[in-house]
């Protein structure tokens, strides 16, 4: 098979599978999580137990974006500015937001002590194994620990050679695998649990650059594949083969039935929706069942209340935020390689 046309343009495919994932993610915790925290409120009377599954979707998403990253950086520095400016502002304005419901509402069952309050100001709680101010939270540690994973492969191996390297990783998971007493910060921070789901995405996106084609990555897909099968159970692996399938219609042009307008703008929204949206609706579903209304209003108004918020905090903080840090540290570079008294000439 001939490589596949290389591509530049932005995926607006990836951006509505984004929405699905924050669709996804909201229906479970507003059903499933939220019964299963407080047995004693009205609820919906539906489960949405697939919605565990959809972590792996954002996890395939991150493999298959982390490029546009490491793609346009010139140092380790500058990998590390652009993932804060991408992850810190949003957080640490929906965990300020999310403290304050929780307080004033006085939702005791959701607060957390000072001192993993203090550790979530550093967004490196789970490394030290203290709980997150929002349970969704968890998903940042294993995106935290792929990044290192990554500008490590970026600083020493590089990424023109990137397969074998992958190949080896999914190996070391069944190291994980055999010895059940390896250290949990050592899973953790190599992301065992979840590597053949970034190595999917990252498959993907080196076909869609035209740097490999499909056949080239065949082999690997099913050592990632057999990854899953082999240490999952077998609705995950089932997930698994969904992802591959679907990344495979993704990059070959076959999900364009996905550029639905509402799933793009909401893709686009997905990381401060998904921040702010778990515990302010668990509030708002409270509150809303103490005051006799039906759950499905409940629903309805958290669902609200999360795209509102969701929305203004990726409006007035994520977008300009970002742009700022990411501005600024530009500036500071170019400052750096200009000499002092020094012309061109003189060089």
């Amino acid at each position: 098979m001939d490589r596949p046309k290389l591509n530049h343009g932005r995926l607006t495919e990836l951006d509505a599978l984004r929405g699905i994932g924050a669709l996804c993610v909201l229906i479970f915790h507003y059903s499933t999580r939220f019964h299963e925290l407080f047995p004693q409120a009205a609820h919906v009377p539906f489960s949405f137990p697939g919605g565990n599954y959809r972590v792996l979707l954002f996890f395939t998403i991150s493999g298959f974006a982390i490029f546009f990253t490491l793609d346009r950086i010139g140092t380790v520095a500058d990998f590390m500015v652009n993932r804060f400016a991408r992850l810190y502002p949003a957080y640490l304005v929906a965990m300020l937001l999310t403290l304050a419901v929780e307080y004033l509402a006085h939702a005791t069952q959701l607060l957390i002590g000072p001192v993993a309050i203090l550790a979530n100001f550093t967004m490196l709680q789970g490394f030290a194994f203290l709980p997150e101010v929002d349970g969704a939270y968890w998903t940042l540690t294993v995106e935290i620990a792929f990044y290192f994973c990554m500008i490590s492969i970026w600083k020493f191996a590089g990424t023109r050679r990137l397969e074998p390297l992958l190949a080896g990783w999914l190996l070391l998971r069944w190291l994980y695998w055999i010895w059940p007493d390896m250290p949990e910060r050592i899973i953790m921070l190599l992301v065992l649990r979840y590597t053949p789901f970034f190595v999917i995405g990252m498959l993907a996106y080196r076909c869609w650059r035209g740097e490999r084609s499909l056949r080239q990555q065949a082999p690997y897909a099913a050592l990632a594949l057999l990854s899953i099968a082999t240490m999952e159970t077998w609705d995950v692996t089932l997930v698994g083969v969904v992802l591959l399938a679907a990344f495979t219609a993704l990059i070959n042009g076959k999900l364009r039935f996905l550029r639905l307008q509402p799933l793009i703008w909401l893709g686009g929204i997905s990381y401060s929706f998904y921040l702010i949206h778990q515990h302010v609706g668990f509030v708002i579903m409270l509150e809303m069942a103490r005051a006799g209304y039906s759950p499905w209003i409940g629903f309805a108004a958290a669902f609200a209340v999360a795209l509102l918020l969701g929305t203004t905090i990726n409006r007035l903080v994520e977008r300009p935020a970002g742009e700022a840090i990411l501005a600024w540290w530009k500036r500071r570079r170019t400052a750096r390689m200009v000499i002092p008294g020094v012309t061109p000439s003189q060089t």
